[in-house]
């Protein structure tokens, strides 16, 4: 069967946790979109491990392919496979042939193109996953398998690289350099086709992923980002470049959506709000909009705001893990989450986080908006509309600090009893019941309600 994974915010829920916890009834762990923007981190052993394009699953052996959505950088691929053999572990990592690749102009007209954007700029982390993106759309992309074939992958960089130096040069008016040069482009990612070739790392992914099912096997698809960064169902146009909601793990994988459909979607929830980035957030705190990647992340807070962001970023450790910049911090947004639920057909919720928020006398949720002089109970379509919405707060009495690895390990009714009023209020709310509960950052750290696998 199949277990999917999938962020139901702005990305920064805690999904390679999640992966983790279930991973050991897992087989292969699949990647089916984004790149090597999407940060995250594992701690196994009492050991961190963070990653950025390797499926979170590798780190427990278990077999992780990037598939077809994905885009994939190989020199960000091969150096985190070389970390991960030098710190002992040996990860079984296949690709795609049909996942496109990053290349080098990519990245240097990613960061061109968001300085020229100015107030449209979407926070991106300039790491050439949007433009890749535009050229498989726009049928000029490079794709692996193309790195496996010499003829073929000179004759897509003859084709792409004069366009893209043109671009550079005349349109924002850039020296280029041997990012932008044919013959540096192709004996550079010639020798990364060869060695995905010598260890054997390329798969036709769907035929590859349907035949371990076929055999027995366990498949977790795991998404990057979140959904409200969805490209058709988020807050457009800051948002990413692909489909981390639950229709991107078929079309990204190439399993039907009937396979997919009969396992398990999990809806990945932090118990509270963060981003990086700019657009709307009805429950930020501080209220602060369309901030830059250099944003202060308190201005514009009253005192009692800026504390309270301050003590829940640190708490929760909200610093990007590819940037390292600081994350916007707002209440749960309850309309986010149901048309997250709508979008992804959630058959289970893992909330996490909710040891960050302890200790604090009041909990707050964002649980309608007022849009217009009318109150609402999900996102509009439009980013503009979103950004009109105000917020209406229910409030909960807060909880305890408590010792959270007993909690963990006694179960679900050791959770201090107003937290788990929270907790079912947000299961009500989405109709859709919890499978587990992060009360800390390490695996063990987790109340398992519900395994899916079983």
């Amino acid at each position: 069967m199949t277990v999917t994974i999938v962020g139901s915010q702005l990305g920064d829920e805690g999904k390679g946790g999640v992966v983790d916890l279930y991973g050991d009834a897992a087989d292969v762990v699949a990647r089916y979109q984004g790149g090597d923007n999407a940060g995250h981190t594992v701690v196994h052993d009492g050991e961190k491990y963070k990653l950025s394009l390797v499926p979170s699953g590798a780190v427990r052996g278990k077999v992780g392919v990037l598939g077809n959505g994905c885009v994939v950088n190989p020199e960000t691929l091969f150096d985190e496979i070389d970390t991960l053999r030098d710190r002992g572990l040996e990860p079984d990592v296949r690709v795609a042939e049909r996942a496109h690749v990053i290349l080098p102009y990519h990245r240097a007209l990613d960061g061109i193109e968001e300085e020229e954007k100015d107030d449209l700029a979407a926070g991106t982390t300039k790491r050439g996953i949007g433009p890749t993106y535009e050229d498989k759309a726009g049928r000029r992309g490079v794709r692996i398998g193309d790195l496996l074939d010499p003829d073929v992958l000179r004759e897509r960089l003859e084709y792409v690289v004069p366009q893209k130096k043109a671009l550079a040069e005349e349109v924002f008016e850039k020296e280029t350099g041997e990012e932008f040069d044919i013959d540096h482009l192709y004996e550079t990612y010639r020798e990364y086709g060869k060695r995905l070739e010598e260890e054997d790392m390329t798969v036709d992914c769907g035929t590859f992923l349907q035949e371990r099912i076929d055999a027995g096997d366990n498949v977790m698809l795991e998404g990057a980002q979140g959904t409200s960064l969805d490209i058709d169902h988020g807050v457009y146009p800051y948002v990413t470049s692909s489909n981390p909601s639950s229709g991107g793990a078929t079309v990204g994988t190439g399993l039907g959506p009937t396979v997919i459909g009969q396992g398990d979607v999990i809806g990945i929830v932090k118990a509270y709000l963060s981003r990086v980035g700019t657009g709307p957030l009805p429950t930020e705190l501080g209220g602060v909009e369309d901030q830059t990647p250099d944003y202060d992340p308190n201005e514009g807070a009253g005192e009692d705001e800026e504390e309270l962001a301050t003590q829940i970023r640190d708490e929760g450790g909200e610093y990007g893990t590819v940037t390292g910049r600081p994350r916007r911090v707002g209440w749960l947004d309850m309309p986010m989450l149901r048309h997250a639920t709508r979008a992804n057909g959630f058959t289970g919720l893992a909330i996490n986080h909710i040891d960050v928020l302890a200790g604090l006398d009041e909990v707050k949720v964002g649980h309608s908006y007022e849009f217009d002089g009318e109150e609402i109970f999900t996102v509009p379509p439009t980013t503009e509309q979103w950004g009109r919405c105000e917020a209406t707060f229910k409030s909960f009495d807060g909880w305890p600090e408590v010792d959270w690895a007993a909690v963990a390990a006694e179960g679900y009714e050791a959770i201090p009893e107003n937290a788990r009023t929270y907790l079912e209020y947000i299961s009500d709310e989405l109709d859709t019941p919890i499978y587990a509960v992060g009360v800390g950052p390490g695996r063990e750290e987790t109340v398992v309600v519900e395994n899916p696998y079983e």
